[in-house]
């Protein structure tokens, strides 16, 4: 029998990805349920899956993505719900040591209440996705390296500037399967977003880091913001005069019970995924880059921790800290979790006999010839990986510092034209950069942040000589005692911990900054070559895989096709959805979890010391037994936290979770620790989300930190 080309046998599989979908596993992008219309409706769902595929329609346009992860209008006057951990740098913002909302948790008596966030916070609804691959790269083509990255970035900067002539609006180009394919994503940017209802940090964030990534769980993580616009609907940045956004469609909470076996969906914007890489990054995640992940991240919560010396400082911090121990969490979790499903070994045997199937379908050299290419550029990336590694940290995890190079570089960019300028410092991003640097001093104590860059900066003098960045050593120092030295005088000589003098940095044009007085202004003005040196580096490789990457992955798709196997695409912040059960879980031999918490577990586990002291008001509501309607009539009790056997990751924090019938039945938080390796390997023994039951939401508001006008609001019972 003539053997059919690979070219067309992977156009066939392209326009076919799904196979034999599993109800447990994938992320699914919506346009991609109606092929899936059976599966849905096997496991459960009693919709029509052709209806979750229309954005601009119930249920999918009441899903919002909140300040970088998920959330979603639960009433008509723009009421947001998504997690307390979500929206921790709202409350933090609005906390002061006078007024610890954190700790004591806040709950708006009326609108002229709601609290104003952090004026970076942002909520994005999604209103278009639209596949725009052949205008992505059509300028591409021929092309190699740096020349390859900058006309795929010059047609998505187009792309995105026609998308945002309309005002209001939030654009960007979605890379799916590695370069294969590239969606135009439109989503209204809501500016204006207010603070409603946290609970205390006690509840919302029960059992801390002791119990983050652990099942059972008996944490009420859910926050409620108000998204508001101008008068005139459109919108805004704060003001008093706004009025609530009334949405297209928000989603209704559920006052059914729910139980094992039941069926349950998911939307959300999940953050990155690594499913299909190569086996050889598989190695290298294992190998180096975990290990060296968690031993950075728990020394620089070991140097957060000892230079927060007074209140003040532990409130600035309090969100870094949590951001950081969360990652460490998850970074150590991830690793044990590859090596217990011996990801390496699975990933190479698929990867081998994929190259075995590709060596029988005509074509074959040439894909062959670009993936050993793409593995050239990896192999040459990983010789500065522990350069790369410390300079990022640097960038990110510094308040002043980063507020000095962030104002260099967008003067620097400001001399090239509007569409020429990097991404992240167009004129579209300055309203965010001052969003940004207004919120500095709030996040930051001098002692704190010269302890930090004292580790890091350490550790990249100790790195070998051909790793070290000269330009570093140039202001920083070369050795231990010099290092100390530049530090100190650093951050004695600039104004920038004062917002006006940030502000007015970031309107000053990059002569004036050169010549500027300020000791860590002109320190980033010497450190902005390395960064754009470093940077040219960086998009030519990105250049090369986004030209290489794509033969494997169509190699891989028409691999796993052949096999009726499913492929949706690694995820990107991008909207998706997942469905599965609410389901029980062995994690280990003679281990076997209920998948329903009750309020007994916050009793058991109470200690009166965080992060185990429950707030009395809870306690005592415990202790009368007034549940009401939400009680589990099974459990005669109140519910607190469920699991189901959906597929997330990152950026799934407060990404709603629907019954069969639409309806809203929890907030997905978490994973269980088995599970947190699913960013890079699906293993479906382990694989668990974890929920917020919402009964548990609509018993605090009802009985314990009443809120009867929000219930009220979301058309919910007040008991």
């Amino acid at each position: 029998m003539r053997r059919r080309p690979f070219a067309l046998s992977l156009s066939l599989a392209l326009s076919s990805l799904l196979g034999a979908a599993h109800a447990d596993e994938g992320m699914w992008m919506p346009s991609q349920l109606p092929e899936i219309a059976g599966a849905l409706e096997a496991a459960g769902y009693r919709g029509d899956p052709r209806g979750l595929a229309e954005l601009a329609e119930p249920p999918m346009n009441a899903v919002v993505k909140v300040g970088g992860a998920s959330g979603a209008f639960v009433s008509k006057e723009g009421l947001v719900l998504t997690n307390h951990h979500v929206a921790f740098g709202v409350i933090q913002y609005n906390s002061r040591p006078d007024r610890d909302l954190i700790r004591d948790g806040y709950v708006a008596a009326d609108r002229a209440a709601e609290l104003p966030a952090n004026p970076d916070y942002r909520i994005l609804v999604t209103t278009g996705f639209e596949r725009i691959t052949d205008r992505i790269l059509a300028g591409a083509r021929g092309k190699r390296g740096r020349a390859y990255y900058d006309a795929v970035d010059a047609a998505s900067k187009a792309a995105v500037a026609e998308c945002e002539r309309e005002p209001g609006y939030r654009c960007s180009v979605a890379n799916m399967y590695y370069g294969t394919d590239f969606y135009l994503v439109r989503q209204l940017e809501l500016r204006d977003v207010r603070l409603v209802y946290a609970p205390p940090n006690a509840i919302g964030n029960y059992g801390g880091e002791v119990d983050n990534f652990v099942w059972p769980r008996h944490a009420g993580d859910f926050t409620l913001l108000r998204a508001y616009v101008g008068k005139d609907g459109r919108p805004a940045d704060y003001s008093p005069d706004n009025v609530p956004y009334v949405p297209p469609a928000h989603l209704q909470v559920s006052t059914r019970h729910v139980k094992d076996g039941d069926f349950a969906m998911l939307a959300g914007y999940p953050g990155v995924t690594f499913r299909h890489r190569m086996a050889s990054e598989f190695a290298q995640q294992v190998e180096w880059q975990l290990p060296a992940r968690v031993a950075l991240y728990q020394r620089m919560i070991e140097v957060i921790e000892a230079a927060a010396g007074d209140e003040a400082a532990r409130v600035a911090y309090a969100s870094q800290l949590r951001s950081l121990k969360n990652s460490l969490k998850r970074a150590q979790g991830e690793l044990d979790g590859l090596r217990r499903s011996d990801a390496v070994r699975v990933r190479r045997e698929d990867e081998a006999a994929m190259f075995a199937w590709l060596g029988r379908q005509a074509g074959a050299a040439a894909a062959r010839a670009d993936i050993a290419a793409a593995q050239a550029v990896l192999d040459r990336a990983a010789a500065t990986r522990e350069r790369d590694q410390l300079l990022a940290a640097i960038q990110s995890q510094t308040q002043l510092l980063r507020a000095a190079l962030t104002v260099q570089r967008l003067a620097h960019e400001r001399g090239k034209p509007d569409t020429q300028r990097e991404s992240g410092y167009q004129q579209r991003d300055e309203a965010l950069i001052a969003g940004q640097l207004k919120q500095v001093q709030r996040r930051y104590a001098p002692a704190v942040e010269k302890a930090l860059l004292a580790e890091l900066l350490a550790r990249h003098q100790a790195l070998p000589a051909a790793q070290r960045v000269p330009e570093f050593d140039a202001v920083f120092g070369a050795t231990p005692a010099e290092l100390k030295r530049r530090l100190d005088a650093l951050y004695a000589g600039t104004r920038l911990g004062d917002e006006d003098a940030r502000l007015a940095a970031m309107r000053a044009d990059a002569a004036a900054l050169r010549e500027s007085g300020d000791a860590l202004l002109r320190a980033a003005a010497a450190l902005l070559p390395a960064l754009l040196r470093l940077d040219d580096q960086a998009k030519a490789r990105e250049g090369e895989l986004l030209r290489l990457r794509p033969a494997y992955m169509r190699a891989l798709i028409a691999y796993r096709r052949s096999q009726g196997r499913a492929v949706y695409p690694d995820a990107n912040s991008t909207l998706r959805v997942s469905y599965g059960r609410i389901s029980p879980m062995s994690p280990r031999d003679g281990i076997d979890y209920r998948p329903l918490t009750t309020v007994a577990g916050i009793v058991e586990k109470h200690t009166g010391q965080d992060p185990f002291d429950a707030p009395r008001p809870l306690l005592d509501a415990i202790a009368r037994g007034d549940f009401g309607s939400t009680a589990e009539p099974s459990l005669k009790t109140q519910t607190v936290d469920f699991l189901t056997n959906l597929d997330t990751t990152g950026g799934n924090s407060g990404s709603p979770v629907l019954d069969a019938d639409g309806r809203l039945i929890g907030l997905n938080f978490d994973s269980n620790w088995e599970a947190v390796s699913a960013s890079w390997m699906f293993d479906p023994r382990y694989k668990r989300a974890i929920h917020v039951d919402l009964r548990y939401l609509r018993w605090l508001l009802a009985k314990v930190y009443p809120a009867p006008h929000l219930l009220q609001e979301m058309n919910l019972p007040a008991e």
